[in-house]
């Protein structure tokens, strides 16, 4: 992939993030609400952000994965991020992720984005299979998942290192062949 997928749905528009949006990602990333089940420590200065950005930018360069921001359609600030990651090609399947901003927390934002963002990697990416790994605790990102048809698959046990412990994770998927369903019985 050459240049970088604009996406949009009804509220959304979902874009590339530069080194203009590392304000934005700072402001969220540096409150431990955000950061609680995320797999980095809470931001304490723009340059984390912007090395953030440099690193999801690299692995889009790289055709590795893909990290949208979310904007607000006609607001361009950045309230949260979603994409893929871990992308196996030669298995046809990626790890989802994404964060957003609190105040925007139980409105359907994230639902939305990812929702647009599965069609896309399922659509142009030919993916069969997406994976999220969520730790059991973290009722809205497993809320976020199930809205968006994705089934738990089970935990897996002291998955990561995390914060000076084992952390368990509990293994979510859809496939494209039940997204397929889903979206055939919609019609």
């Amino acid at each position: 992939m050459t240049s970088f997928p604009i996406l949009e749905t009804e509220r959304l528009v979902l874009r590339q993030i530069t080194s203009e949006d590392s304000g934005d990602l700072f402001h969220y990333f540096s409150l431990d609400e955000v950061t609680k089940f995320y797999d980095v420590e809470s931001f304490t200065n723009v340059k984390q952000a912007e090395e953030l950005i440099d690193r999801w930018q690299q692995r889009f360069e790289k055709n590795l994965g893909i990290r949208w921001g979310i904007t607000l359609k006609y607001e361009n600030r950045v309230i949260g991020t979603c994409g893929y990651h871990g992308w196996m090609k030669h298995h046809f399947k990626a790890e989802i992720g994404y964060e957003l901003t609190p105040d925007y927390w139980g409105k359907g934002f994230m639902t939305e984005a990812i929702q647009r963002v599965i069609e896309f990697g399922f659509r142009e990416f030919g993916l069969n299979r997406i994976e999220a790994f969520v730790e059991p605790g973290n009722v809205n990102s497993r809320k976020v998942l199930e809205k968006a048809a994705f089934s738990e698959e089970g935990i897996l046990k002291e998955h990561f290192y995390w914060r000076n412990q084992f952390v368990d994770t509990a293994i979510f998927a859809l496939l494209k062949k039940t997204y397929i369903n889903n979206n055939n019985k919609r019609k």
